[in-house]
């Protein structure tokens, strides 16, 4: 089944607090003012571009904003707009990001009858000083509870989080990470924190107050934390933000790569070839699949065991290796 995802973004409506990373016009490249035409536009013309013969699954997602926190008839109007075009069987599902304190059952019992598969909760961290320092206006508390009610009303669960925020440590991302992975969610995305003009961040690295990631820095612990999410079976839809004319190695400062997802899954092959018992001419063998992200970016395992050891290692495909198994 192909799956299709139309996305319709509402920066900042019903955002309550402005949290020091955020400059939502440049991440989700929207510019106007957000008015309720623009999604039936939105969906309008993806639809068009949908074939009609794929056996496929078609959802709409709001993103952007913290969509339970819209003002009450905007709301109410964009999830009755998703609801006529499942109505219509144009679409399966809906799906939307918010905020954990900007959640009731009131909302949800609405959001269900509307046709709302998937609430994503941007969490971005479960350490208190981490969540105050970002301005993110929420506690751990209300992660957990928000959490604990959308599984409650029977819509899937997906959880957000950031890594290298102001006060950030690899030991408070890994906690994070457990934490979202005993609150089993369906799915997961994982962004390293970019650095914007436009943002309060980007004025406290200014003034001395913050320092980015590098990506040096970013990879290992990224590498940590999908490891922990994949051993964990929690699908990971996304890692990073989308590149973009507004998002890219010019314009933004801190841990950013087009490829980063692969360069931390190329760490993850990397740890664990580094497990093994190594020695000069040692063969290893991966899933055909996966070739690329255990050699790594330009070569840059087999490059990292010959200049760390002294050793040259060969890496070969095997259909009969699981995904993210390594056999010698």
């Amino acid at each position: 089944m192909t799956h299709y995802n139309i996305p319709v973004f509402v920066p900042h409506l019903g955002c309550p607090h402005d949290c020091v990373f955020c400059n939502q016009k440049k991440i989700t490249g929207t510019k106007k003012p957000f008015e309720c035409d623009m999604a039936v536009q939105t969906i309008e013309e993806n639809l068009k571009t949908i074939s009609k013969n794929d056996d496929k699954y078609v959802e709409i997602a709001f993103f952007g904003g913290s969509f339970t926190a819209i003002e009450d008839e905007i709301f109410k109007k964009l999830c009755l707009i998703g609801k006529k075009y499942i109505d219509e069987k144009k679409v399966d599902a809906l799906r939307c990001s918010t905020r954990p304190d900007c959640i009731d059952e009131d909302k949800l019992r609405f959001m269900k009858e509307c046709g709302f598969k998937t609430i994503e909760l941007g969490v971005q961290s479960t350490d208190e000083t981490v969540l105050l320092k970002s301005g993110r206006g929420h506690t751990k508390e209300d992660v957990f509870l928000a959490s604990r009610l959308i599984k409650e009303s029977g819509i899937d669960l997906g959880l957000q989080m950031m890594i290298g925020l102001p006060f950030d440590t690899e030991e408070k991302t890994l906690d994070t990470a457990k934490d979202l992975i005993s609150l089993n969610p369906s799915c997961v995305r994982v962004y390293p924190t970019l650095t914007l003009e436009g943002t309060r961040l980007f004025d406290m690295y200014k003034e001395g107050e913050y320092t980015p990631w590098s990506l040096d820095r970013c990879i290992p612990v990224l590498a940590k934390v999908l490891n922990m999410f994949y051993e964990n079976n929690i699908n990971v839809v996304r890692v990073g933000l989308q590149t973009t004319d507004e998002i890219n190695e010019n314009t933004v400062i801190g841990p950013y790569h087009a490829s980063i997802r692969e360069l931390a899954e190329s760490e993850i092959y990397k740890n664990k070839i580094e497990k093994l018992f190594l020695k000069d001419g040692l063969t290893v063998f991966v899933n055909d699949k996966e070739i690329s992200k255990a050699i790594g970016n330009k070569k840059s395992n087999i490059t990292y065991f010959k200049e760390k050891y002294g050793i040259n290692i060969k890496i070969c495909k095997n259909p009969l290796v699981k995904k993210g198994e390594v056999k010698v």
